[in-house]
């Protein structure tokens, strides 16, 4: 029976400490979460910008009339809590799937115990990776899809509403706290989706509906518990006043 993500951390933590890393799984970890992801977070996040305005549009209209004065707060909002959020869900989403998808696969097939008799370390060698992966490319695809959203808001409001569309990229209302902000989410974020989706993948038995509850179970934990990290990590930022 496989640990819970906290227990699957220990475990690749000890194994990685034991055996190493492999720095070509590593890379194609990399590849698999970050390249194969970012079309699908820029597109849906270039989407969520032009329907963030549209919707600030509403709201400016019956306030201020200037939908430009939206704009820093709309972009700070973005780099500190909905870019990171956002975008993690979506790689939960997609990676999560395909992590728990391949795991459930291999553990219901017994080749994690074929690897296990090997003198492999289904730890070592299957999970590390994937956490290092999503370690590195997670908070890439958060800062490229919060650029497209900033983006997509700057055109949304310059071409259809013909307003001022630079007013939505005014860095001016983020500082420092904000950009640790949404880096801690997001680095937080892409520990925990492979933990996560891992932890189900390994735990499956049985046939091929395990494989599929344990697809939809990496999934849904791992969802779960990136909104529950990011709004943590908001509220200390709160709570300690920046």
């Amino acid at each position: 029976m496989s640990p819970g993500p906290l227990g699957t951390a220990v475990r690749v933590a000890q194994a990685v400490a034991r055996r190493g890393l492999s720095t070509r799984d590593c890379l194609e970890q990399v590849y698999d979460q970050g390249n194969r992801t970012v079309a699908l977070v820029v597109t849906a996040l270039s989407f969520f910008g032009a329907v963030m305005v549209t919707i600030a549009y509403a709201q400016a209209r019956k306030i201020t009339g200037n939908l430009a004065t939206v704009g820093p707060p709309y972009l700070e909002l973005l780099v500190r809590d909905f870019g990171p959020l956002t975008c993690s869900l979506l790689a939960a989403a997609r990676c999560g799937a395909a992590s728990a998808a391949e795991l459930s696969a291999m553990s219901v097939n017994e080749q994690v115990e074929a690897l296990e008799l090997c003198n492999g370390d289904p730890y070592a060698d299957l999970v590390a990776p994937r956490v290092v992966g999503a370690l590195v490319s997670v908070p890439l695809l958060c800062i490229l899809g919060t650029s497209a959203a900033a983006i997509s808001a700057a055109f949304t409001a310059r071409y259809v509403f013909h307003t001022d569309g630079m007013a939505f990229m005014d860095p001016r209302f983020i500082d420092a706290w904000d950009l640790l902000s949404g880096g801690l989410k997001s680095l937080l974020v892409a520990g925990w989706i492979p933990l996560a989706a891992s932890a189900k993948g390994l735990a499956a038995r049985g046939g091929s509906a395990a494989v599929g509850e344990a697809t939809t179970g990496g999934v849904v934990s791992a969802c779960v518990g990136s909104i529950v990290l990011v709004a943590a990590v908001g509220l200390l930022f709160q709570l300690v006043g920046v």
